[in-house]
């Protein structure tokens, strides 16, 4: 890079040295200083801003930003949850004295090893979901256009942008009930948390957490906490509760988050369903021209022609 550059200014000295004293270079290069000469150089080869504004203009901004919160949601929502979960279990058990019974099929520790199983299938699930919807998103920028011509995009990719837009809508609704879902933990860990920040104010009241209250347990068994108690104190005390609590508001937001990229991704897939509808109508009134052209020429051809021999 040195030698080249040395070669470049003994050029520009052999010219002239006047023309570039004093110099002011453009925005897109760089001014070199050796000896008392002073030259501008471009570090980009030529045409090489062009094809970075080309690969720049290509990418498809929209679903790209829809994909980063839309992987940034379930990530949150998945890890947050799925550690919230494994909280209350250990809250339940410690603090509650809950334990699993063989006998029953479903019990609470049941429920809460499915809904871990649910995040897992939410996880991978939508990794696919937001790949296939960045990729529909690349193949409707003009880069791929100008690849494989637009006859190639609107024959199948408009099926397929009707078909990601429903699927788009569904888990809309699905992310809108999971973060409808996720309030209620967030609830009931507030009304906990709050009781435990003004213990001072309820020395005198026998307030107590009931699970039967939350469904947790049956009607016949007694499983409760009241803030007189030992356990409630040290249950307040505990590290467990405060982060429990808190990842259960993390996992609340990555659904909210995942929502809010289902909508960005509507709105980006109905605008490629529009370009992909009046560009196929384009096509047709291209191919329409062209035929008529080709039949006007076609026509012009033959009479030219019959001239010609007509006059020979």
């Amino acid at each position: 890079m040195n030698d080249k550059l040395h070669i470049l200014l003994r050029r520009a000295a052999l010219q002239s040295v006047t023309t570039f004293s004093p110099l002011r270079c453009s925005t897109n290069e760089l001014l070199f200083q050796d000896s008392g000469l002073t030259v501008c150089l471009c570090p980009c080869p030529p045409g090489c801003k062009e094809c970075c504004e080309r690969c720049v203009g290509s990418l498809p901004w929209a679903s790209l930003i829809a994909t980063i919160l839309l992987y940034m949601g379930v990530a949150l929502f998945c890890g947050c949850g799925h550690e919230a979960l494994s909280g209350t279990v250990g809250i339940l058990q410690n603090y509650f004295e809950l334990i699993k019974n063989p006998g029953e099929l479903l019990d609470v520790f049941t429920i809460i090893d499915i809904l871990k199983y649910i995040i897992y299938g939410l996880a991978g699930g939508f990794f696919v979901f937001g790949v296939l919807l960045l990729v529909e998103g690349f193949f409707t920028t003009g880069a791929i256009r100008d690849l494989y011509g637009e006859f190639k995009i609107t024959a199948c990719g408009r099926c397929l942008t009707a078909f990601l837009m429903f699927l788009a809508y569904l888990f809309f609704l699905v992310w809108i009930g999971v973060t409808a879902f996720t309030g209620l933990p967030v609830f009931m860990y507030f009304n906990i948390w709050s009781m435990c920040q003004n213990a001072s104010l309820v020395d005198g009241a026998n307030l107590c957490l009931d699970l039967r209250q939350f469904g947790v347990v049956s009607i016949s068994e007694e499983k409760k906490v009241c803030t007189g108690s030992e356990k409630f104190f040290r249950m307040c005390e505990s590290n467990e509760l405060d982060l429990t609590f808190h990842l259960f508001v993390c996992a609340l937001a990555g659904a909210g988050a995942a929502a809010i990229a289902m909508v960005h991704f509507l709105m980006a897939l109905a605008a490629n369903w529009g370009y992909l509808k009046d560009a196929s109508r384009m096509q047709k009134y291209e191919d329409i021209k062209s035929k008529e052209e080709q039949e006007l020429h076609d026509i012009h051809s033959t009479r030219s022609k019959e001239r010609l021999n007509a006059y020979t």
